[in-house]
């Protein structure tokens, strides 16, 4: 049995409105999840209770993108903000706890802001082994 997820779309005005509606009526979070798709980013943002999952997402033009942080409803959403803060470049207003782009520590500031993603190269296969010797008698 596949279980229903449902994903409701959001927007930045409504997101702590809504999220809160949801901790009031019991419900966790569960995870954000972020990605860039072109010039949008899209965040998810994961619920459950009672063995039921929910989703709310947000889509929004990546260029100086400033969202509502939920830190303020659900305390640990500090680690999620801080972490797609540093690493895709976007701002979170009214951070319980802002780390002020100092979360991670990375080679180059906002790495997955860039886009396309770099390729993956398929590793090459290891060489053969030695043939070993025929045991004599």
């Amino acid at each position: 049995m596949i279980e229903e997820q449902p994903t409701f779309i959001v927007d930045a005005p409504t997101l702590v409105t809504k999220v809160l509606e949801l901790r009031h009526a019991g419900w966790r979070l569960v995870q954000i999840g972020v990605t860039k798709i072109g010039e949008t980013i899209e965040l998810n943002y994961s619920f459950d209770r009672a063995l039921k999952f929910q989703n709310y997402r947000l889509t929004a033009p990546a260029a100086d993108l400033r969202i509502p942080s939920i830190s303020a409803v659900y305390w640990c959403a500090f680690l999620y903000e801080n972490e797609i803060h540093d690493l895709y470049g976007i701002g979170f207003d009214g951070l319980a706890l802002d780390y002020k782009g100092n979360f991670y520590r990375t080679a180059e500031k906002f790495a997955f802001a860039k886009s396309p993603a770099p390729a993956v190269v398929p590793a090459k296969p290891p060489p053969p082994a030695p043939a070993q010797p025929a045991a004599t008698t």
